[in-house]
């Protein structure tokens, strides 16, 4: 099995273009489910015997363990795609994923996004007087103000930016490349730090076209954990929501918009989505805040 899971991401990396975290993904899904067959039908077993009956008990073990959902959902996915792959191949005749149906669910969950209010006191928490502090700003500036992931934040390099046009060149997923605008806040928030760089990121590594605008302490690119990590640290600083992720800033950023009148596809382009459907979400995040404000404040809403 590990053979044919190295030639299955390696068709994603070269023939799909799949990003590393995709790539990633679909590594700990395959992964995942051998070891359980290993555990069920011994180190012997043939890919070839397995049947759509050792496949639902594998997603019903994960059901036992209390995964989400959600998380079933992709797992189910990644194997399709896997079994998929093997009869392109010819490795096999039957997909026995193929049959499998997604968990029910009682209604898609609203994703968590914090009010503009909530946003400038987060934004306000680093001290603009010391070099880390205007960094962490910048990034929460930038990453609200242009809806950006934390990987394609991390992934900015100096030459990303057009300072004319106030513009970020971004690389999503799938390496899809997008133009998003930012506002006067987060313009002055990267000078800022930008001016500092160079001290606090103490001597910076330089490669040749790829100066990372986001640094650590040495000088080297940060991770989107670093990211997590200091957002954990601010948000304790602020008393806001602990379930806030790099991520609620995005989900932010598409929600703000909508509420104030942004048209959808144009939303869609701003967040890099390939779907309109999956920009629709925010769409039922903006009505949900309208029928509680209805509520609130109708006499005759109840």
């Amino acid at each position: 099995m590990q053979a044919s899971i190295a030639r299955f991401l390696q068709y994603l990396q070269v023939e799909r273009n799949a990003s590393a975290f995709t790539i990633k993904s679909y590594r700990e899904d395959l992964q995942h489910l051998s070891a359980y067959l290993r555990e069920r039908c011994g180190e012997s077993s043939s890919l070839n015997q397995i049947t759509t009956p050792d496949l639902r008990g594998y997603l019903s073990s994960l059901h036992e363990f209390g995964y989400a959902k959600s998380t079933i959902a992709r797992r189910l996915a990644s194997l399709r795609s896997f079994f998929r792959f093997r009869q392109r191949d010819e490795e096999t005749t039957v997909n026995p994923a193929r049959p499998l149906r997604n968990p029910r669910s009682k209604g898609r969950t609203l994703p968590h996004f914090l009010t503009s209010d909530e946003i400038a006191r987060l934004l306000e928490v680093p001290p603009a007087t010391e070099p880390q502090g205007l960094r962490d700003r910048a990034i929460l500036e930038t990453m609200y103000s242009a809806g950006l992931r934390v990987g394609e934040l991390v992934a900015l390099n100096d030459e990303d930016w057009d300072r004319e046009g106030d513009v970020l060149r971004v690389r999503g997923k799938g390496k899809r490349e997008r133009f998003s605008p930012i506002g006067s806040f987060a313009r002055r928030a990267l000078e800022h730090w930008l001016e500092v760089r160079k001290v606090a990121g103490g001597s910076q590594r330089r490669l040749p076209g790829a100066t990372p605008i986001f640094v650590n302490r040495f000088g080297t690119r940060l991770t989107t954990r670093s990211v997590a990590r200091m957002l954990e640290k601010h948000l304790r600083s602020s008393g806001l929501d602990r379930r806030t992720t790099p991520h609620t800033l995005r989900h932010s950023f598409a929600t703000h918009l909508l509420d104030r009148g942004a048209d959808i596809r144009s939303v869609q382009e701003l967040l890099g989505h390939k779907s309109l459907i999956t920009t629709q979400i925010y769409t039922h995040v903006s009505t949900a805040g309208l029928r509680a404000a209805y509520e609130r404040a109708h006499p005759r809403a109840r």
